[in-house]
């Protein structure tokens, strides 16, 4: 479902990340290939309690599906870890959020399109964030944004009107922002999981954590 607060398909905001979207739009013309939406549950937005803001749509995950998280390797940990938690169902393992269903959440990026590398720059995070600002306006029932990783945490914290400087990244750190509580957490991606950065124990800690503060 897709709405006035995302991008369009031909978003030229980011003459980098547009050009590489083009690339591989000739490469792969069955893939989304453009900016990815916000996911949202089957009751719409007005069930949203729970915002996941990640950093950037992966090639072959969410640039390929359209999805936030689903077909990269950092959506088998998310949807593991929501399915465990209420949070979402349907999640079969092995299949990166093929088939599952929101709970109270939604789910989106602080940058909507690929990245050449997974690394966006910081003139691209700020200009994303006139989707971000509008995105987490949306939900009149929101109650807790989970940010995942540093870059993401930033962009919350800016976009709801914040400083980074008294709002620092911590995992599994709390802080109450315009309305909303921000929960952050170690970006659950392949490079963090495989390292022990982040453990699956870590991230299902930062789950129970947030459950506590979604009312449904």
């Amino acid at each position: 479902m897709t709405s006035v607060v995302d991008p369009p398909l031909d978003c030229a905001l980011c003459p980098r990340l547009s050009g590489f979207i083009a690339t591989w739009r000739q490469k792969e013309p069955g893939w989304h290939n453009g900016p990815v939406p916000t996911w949202l549950p089957p009751e719409g937005e007005g069930a949203v309690r729970l915002l996941i803001v990640g950093l950037a749509p992966g090639l072959r995950g969410a640039n390929r599906t359209g999805r936030p998280f689903t077909g990269d390797a950092s959506g088998e940990t998310l949807f593991g870890a929501l399915d465990r938690h209420g949070l979402a169902l349907g999640h079969r393992p092995g299949t990166a959020g093929a088939g599952v269903e929101l709970v109270a959440t939604a789910i989106t990026n602080a940058v909507r399109c690929v990245p050449p590398e997974n690394r966006p720059i910081a003139a691209e995070i700020n200009n994303c964030r006139a989707y971000l600002e509008p995105t987490l306006a949306r939900f009149e029932n929101l109650q807790t944004v989970l940010a995942l990783g540093k870059i993401a945490h930033e962009a919350c914290i800016r976009a709801l009107g914040g400083t980074v400087s008294a709002h620092r990244f911590a995992h599994g750190a709390q802080t109450a922002l315009n309305g909303v509580t921000v929960v952050s957490s170690y970006h659950c991606s392949r490079y963090n999981m495989n390292t022990g950065r982040l453990t699956e124990a870590m991230f299902d800690a930062v789950m129970a954590d947030i459950v506590e503060t979604v009312e449904r």
